[in-house]
């Protein structure tokens, strides 16, 4: 029998990636699977603290996949990758292209040390070749999580839904004090720009407060955003994160 390739074919549910967590969001399940759910889930985030126990004191960058190499946005990344493994700091992304990739090309070009965080998904999800160690995620929610857990900062260069959504998160997580001192760097005043007014919408309504924006730094500037970092990620793991853990053999360390 063949196949009209305009005909629509039925696609097995499992077969798509993170399609557990697709039904996990629809709503109720029996007791029984959303038990099960629950133990992969906590299971993935034991792998993920095993992995990235000692990935080093890191600093986020998020961006677009979508970049291509030799593009503007991709150069900002590999500058800014190698700026932020110029501070000592290990750059994390989710490890796909684009954006990602740029950043943790420009650390390792700097000599530095670069982890990806990468996840399940029908595109855009191929790890990209400048990791130093990997970790791939089922689970969005999980990701965030362990990307929130090792980082000092984030660094937000232009991107989609998904670049936005972090940003968001990390000022909703400093608006309500779950983390502290934690610094946020728009890459690119031209493109994010026209995030300002809105915030200052949301200052005259006091919706949220002058000081809930004190952290965040826009600027074309590599140079600026390093000094950033430093005044709050440098000091701010100095002062808190002095304790360093000893590696043992029995977990496979």
């Amino acid at each position: 029998m063949t196949i009209d390739n305009k005909t629509p074919q039925l696609v097995v549910k499992k077969e798509l990636p993170g399609y557990e967590e697709k039904y996990f969001l629809e709503g109720p399940r029996s007791r029984l699977k959303e038990l099960f759910f629950s133990i992969k889930v906590l299971f993935e985030f034991i792998r993920g603290f095993r992995v990235l126990h000692f990935a080093g004191p890191c600093i986020a960058v998020f961006g677009s996949a979508r970049v291509k190499p030799g593009s503007d946005y991709y150069e900002l990344g590999r500058k800014t990758g190698a700026g932020i493994a110029g501070l000592g700091f290990t750059v994390m992304t989710g490890g796909g292209p684009g954006i990602m990739e740029a950043a943790n090309r420009g650390a390792k070009e700097a000599g530095g040390k670069s982890v990806g965080c990468t996840i399940s998904l029908p595109k855009e999800q191929v790890a990209n070749n400048y990791l130093d160690l990997r970790f791939n995620c089922k689970y969005f929610f999980v990701r965030k999580v362990l990307m929130f857990k090792y980082s000092y900062g984030f660094v937000i260069l232009p991107g989609g839904a998904g670049t936005l959504d972090e940003f968001s998160e990390a000022l909703t997580l400093i608006q309500t004090h779950k983390i502290l001192n934690f610094p946020l760097v728009l890459m690119n005043r031209g493109y994010w720009e026209p995030l300002m007014p809105l915030f200052h919408k949301m200052i005259e309504n006091y919706m949220i407060s002058p000081d809930d924006l004190q952290y965040i730094l826009i600027t074309d500037s590599v140079d600026d955003a390093m000094k950033h970092l430093h005044k709050y990620a440098v000091e701010q793991y100095h002062a808190k994160r002095i304790k360093e853990f000893r590696r043992i053999v029995l977990f496979g360390e």
